[in-house]
C-alpha cells in the first residue's frame, strides 16, 4: 500500500533547527531566530510606512492600522485599567502587536514557524511585564505597601494568613511570568505540530500510497486547512489573552486593596 518505510511524525526536533551561523557559541544563529527578525521587521516597517503617509482621512491601509491600535485601547486597556491606563497604552500596545506578528509567522508560507514556539522569547515578554507591574506596584506603594497589598489580602483571619500569604507569594513572584510565558509557547507548538502532522502526512499520503489510499490526502489536506485558519484564530486569541493578563496585572499592582 506504501513504497516507502513508513510515516514519520513531526517531533520536537522541529524546534531546535540546526544553526545557520555561530554554531555552540552564545552568537548561534537558526531558522527561528531568523523568522523573528523578519517578523520585527515587517512589523517596524509596516507602522514606519504607516506614519508617515498618516492622513487625516485615513486610507484601507491606515484605517487597518489604526483598527489595531483602537482595539487595544477600547477592548483591552480601557475596560481593565480605566484612564489610569493611559499612561501604559504604548506599552501594552506594543506587547499586543508584536506578538501577533511572531505568532502568525506560524502560517506564513516559507517561514512556518511561529517565533514565539520557543520559550525564550515569550519568557523575555513576561518577565518584561512581570518587572513593569512590579516596578508599577513599589513605585505607587512603596515596598512595604506593596508586599501589604499583594501578600496579605485584607479581610481575612490573621491565623489564615500562614497558608494564604506563601501561595500569594508564589502567584505574584512566580506563577504570573511563568504562566504567561508558558501558555503562549504552548500553544504555538501545538499549532505547529498539528499543521506540520496534517500536511506531513497529505504528502505522504499523495505521493507515497497506492491505489485508493492516495485519496486519505484530499482529507488530511482539508484538516490541515481547517488547522490554518484556527491556528490564525489562536494566534490572534494569544496575542489578546497575554495582553489582557498583563493590563490585569498591572491596574492589581496600582489597586489600593485587593
Amino acid at each position: 500500500m506504501f513504497s516507502s518505510d513508513g510515516f514519520h511524525a513531526p517531533s520536537i526536533a522541529e524546534f531546535f533547527p540546526p544553526a545557520i551561523f555561530g554554531d555552540g557559541t552564545i552568537f548561534e544563529f537558526n531558522r527561528i531566530m531568523l523568522i523573528r527578525v523578519i517578523a520585527a521587521i515587517a512589523l517596524l516597517t509596516i507602522f514606519w510606512i504607516a506614519a508617515s503617509r498618516a492622513k487625516v482621512v485615513p486610507n484601507r491601509f491606515q484605517g487597518g492600522i489604526e483598527f489595531m491600535l483602537d482595539f487595544v485601547k477600547g477592548q483591552i486597556v480601557e475596560p481593565v485599567m480605566g484612564a489610569e491606563g493611559k499612561k501604559f497604552l504604548p506599552f501594552l500596545t506594543t506587547l499586543f502587536l508584536s506578538i501577533v506578528f511572531f505568532n502568525i509567522t506560524g502560517v506564513i508560507p516559507f517561514l512556518n514557524i511561529a517565533g514565539t514556539s520557543l520559550i525564550g522569547l515569550p519568557l523575555v515578554m513576561a518577565l518584561w511585564v512581570y518587572v513593569m507591574y512590579l516596578y508599577q506596584g513599589v513605585k505607587k506603594h512603596g515596598l512595604g505597601g506593596y508586599l501589604k497589598n499583594s501578600l496579605f489580602p485584607p479581610g481575612v483571619p490573621k491565623p489564615i494568613y500562614i497558608l494564604l500569604t506563601p501561595i500569594e507569594a508564589l502567584q505574584v513572584f512566580i506563577l504570573r511570568p511563568a504562566t504567561l510565558a508558558l501558555r503562549l509557547a504552548a500553544n504555538m507548538i501545538a499549532g505547529h505540530l498539528l499543521l506540520v502532522l496534517c500536511f506531513a502526512a497529505t504528502q505522504y499520503f499523495f505521493f507515497e500510497a497506492a491505489g485508493a489510499m492516495k485519496a486519505m490526502s484530499a482529507v488530511t489536506f482539508a484538516a490541515g486547512f481547517a488547522f490554518v485558519l484556527f491556528e490564525i484564530f489562536v494566534a490572534l486569541l494569544q496575542a489578546y489573552v497575554f495582553t489582557m493578563l498583563s493590563a490585569v496585572y498591572l491596574n492589581m499592582a496600582l489597586e489600593e486593596e485587593h
